[in-house]
């Protein structure tokens, strides 16, 4: 009403008129226009929704060293050997650098301690207008003076066996210059037997990984071979593997991971299609594997056409400087194989397609 005051002529009564007036119409605004109330409400909600939540976050924050502890813990608990290098506040996250196998890597913790992340994608205003906006910025990959170069496959997965033909050259060029994995991605996706689901690429997921972690200097060869036509009887005879090993493991790795459990248990199944595969979980969850073939070199997610020179030249850019082997300088293939079994090669350009 202090608004009317300037105007000192204007009788009382005309004056609370005017306010009648003024007030009826609103009144009859808002009844005409249901909607203004319902948007203002939608909105008051959101705000306290917002605050509500910053409040929960501020209010049950942990220290920051409390944070990296939790995800120190949760490493070791995984099986992994870490410390703790550097700890930042990153808004609502902790940002917790890991030494793993002498490889710094960055995990987010959300300041309540309840999650991780191993990224973070910025969402910025001119975000429509980046050309890679899907993906997070590329991690330089750390060097050290002997790569630890990790392969996340399935294995009947046609892009996961492409890329493991590609690297396959490179891996025996290297040697033990490089401590080189065959790892699994956390659940499967290929191969139908009897109406079993999914169940020869779990079964071969189990065979591969125990090779490897039972018969390592049989597992380059065994796997050549198999790549050729996914004939793992005949490959297991041919690299003579050793059968009564290759079962205990099976049998022992199989209880271990609970992987015929997750397969008959089809509530548990990724999305409720895709049952899990827990082998290298705890990898998956750290390095965020999505999909088959991932690569990771140092702790770091790398890209890489398929071909061997490719895989070459992106896993000796990971060694120290004075560490580089002569073999660095060896040319390879600059040609893919084709996806799937079979060593012919491709122009096909799928060196980007993933399983997953």
């Amino acid at each position: 009403m202090e608004e009317h005051n300037h105007e000192h002529h204007e009788n009382h009564e005309s004056h609370e008129h005017t306010v009648h007036v003024h007030r009826d119409g609103k009144r009859n605004l808002l009844r005409n226009r249901p909607w203004v109330v319902s948007t203002f409400i939608l909105g008051l909600l959101v705000i306290l929704l917002i605050l509500g939540s910053l409040f929960n976050i501020f209010a049950h924050s942990i220290s920051a060293d409390k944070a990296s502890q939790k995800i120190l813990d949760f490493a070791t608990a995984q099986g992994l050997t870490a410390t703790v290098i550097n700890v930042s506040s990153q808004g609502s996250f902790y940002e917790v650098v890991l030494s793993i196998q002498g490889s710094d890597v960055p995990v987010y913790v959300t300041k309540d301690g309840k999650y991780f992340t191993s990224s973070l994608v910025p969402l910025s205003a001119d975000i429509g207008n980046s050309s890679s906006n899907t993906n997070p910025p590329a991690q330089e990959i750390p060097k050290t003076a002997k790569p630890t170069v990790d392969l996340f496959v399935m294995s009947y997965c046609p892009y996961g066996t492409q890329a493991e033909k590609g690297i396959l050259p490179v891996v025996k060029l290297l040697g033990d210059k490089i401590d080189f994995n065959v790892r699994f991605v956390y659940y499967s996706m290929h191969e139908f037997s009897q109406g079993q689901p999914y169940e020869p690429e779990m079964e071969e997921n189990l065979r591969q990984y125990c090779i490897q972690k039972d018969q390592n200097a049989k597992f380059a060869d065994y796997l050549t071979c198999f790549l050729q036509a996914g004939d793992n009887a005949t490959c297991m005879t041919t690299v003579k593997i050793d059968k009564t090993k290759l079962n205990s493991c099976m049998v022992a790795a199989d209880k271990q991971f609970g992987v015929t459990a997750s397969k008959n248990d089809k509530s548990s199944w990724l999305s409720g299609s895709y049952p899990l595969f827990n082998v290298d979980k705890d990898l998956n969850t750290l390095y965020n594997i999505g999909g088959s073939p991932t690569l990771v070199i140092n702790g770091v997610q790398a890209t890489s056409a398929r071909d061997p020179a490719s895989y070459l030249n992106v896993i000796c850019q990971a060694f120290s400087d004075g560490s580089v082997p002569a073999e660095c300088g060896q040319k390879l293939s600059t040609t893919a194989y084709g996806a799937g079994f079979g060593y012919n090669v491709t122009t096909s350009g799928t060196t980007a397609a993933q399983c997953g």
